[in-house]
């Protein structure tokens, strides 16, 4: 039998509710995230995850605590989940960009790991990391883990898991909601995706 990772995308904040790219930097959940975390919590009581795990990142520890607390579990925080830094893009629209470097986002959109942004996580390297933490959260875990981490990361990290190309990440998985649950089943170095971006209050 393999482990169940639920990997959940950390509620709204307040830069992602103005479409600005926040990586390495600290946000703050918005009314709207906070909601959306309470909606995650409920979620997570029904299906009931042996262990959560979450990003050093206050925005996804912000997030699971609603959850930690329903459910009397600690969630153990892990550096490798946190989000990639966006260099030049951080903490900016892409309208912004466009103003100031216009082929930069033209080169981020041809390709995003070939083309990423000046100053940023080189998104391979980004990849490897977060795969190798959901791995080893799946070698330590008994049955389902609940994991809280971030929109790039997560995609890359799916990519790798599933043996597709990392350039194709936004077009394959062009989103993760906030608070949406995507469900994979990994066992030893096999990894099945079973559920995409499944709403909580739906699952």
């Amino acid at each position: 039998m393999g482990t169940r990772l639920l990997l959940a995308r950390h509620g709204q904040t307040e830069w992602h509710a103005e479409n600005r790219y926040a990586g390495s930097s600290e946000v703050a959940l918005t009314e709207k995230g906070r909601t959306q975390a309470a909606a995650l919590a409920t979620y997570a009581q029904r299906v009931k995850p042996d262990a959560l795990f979450c990003s050093p990142r206050q925005r996804a520890r912000n997030t699971i605590q609603a959850t930690a607390h329903a459910l009397g579990l600690t969630p153990e925080i892990v550096d490798d989940l946190r989000e990639t830094h966006f260099g030049i893009a951080e903490g900016r629209t892409r309208d912004e960009l466009r103003r100031t470097d216009p082929d930069a986002v033209e080169r981020f959109l041809e390709d995003p790991v070939a083309g990423a942004f000046p100053g940023a996580d080189n998104p391979a390297e980004a990849a490897e990391r977060g795969t190798r933490a959901l791995r080893e959260i799946a070698a330590r875990t008994t049955g389902t883990a609940l994991v809280v981490a971030h929109n790039t990361l997560l995609r890359l990290s799916l990519c790798r898991l599933l043996g597709i190309p990392l350039a194709t990440y936004r077009t394959v998985f062009p989103r993760l909601d906030n608070a949406a649950v995507t469900e994979v089943e990994v066992t030893g170095d096999r990894t099945a995706l079973v559920r995409f971006n499944l709403p909580v209050d739906k699952g």
